[in-house]
């Protein structure tokens, strides 16, 4: 891990970001005076995969019949009762 002063930054970025792609360097880290401020990596691509769970996940076909009183609870049609403590 490097640490370069934003000035740095500014003047060989295109050198920083090659190092990075090479695997030079793994983390460029930015620094205002003597505080880190940014970290600088290199792109690994996207990680989400789509459709990664096809087929292991099964629903009836009743799945969403609804339960009358739990519907009017969420749409807040219930009528509310009052629990004796």
């Amino acid at each position: 891990m490097k640490t370069i002063t934003m000035h740095e930054a500014k003047t060989h970025l295109s050198r920083f970001v090659r190092e990075l792609r090479e695997g030079k360097e793994s983390e460029i880290i930015i620094a205002l005076g003597n505080t880190p401020a940014a970290r600088l990596m290199p792109y690994l691509g996207s990680r989400r995969v789509l459709g990664i769970d096809r087929g292991l996940i099964e629903m009836t076909d009743d799945f969403d019949d609804v339960d009358k009183e739990i519907t009017d609870l969420f749409e807040g049609n219930a009528s509310r009762r009052r629990v004796k403590r």
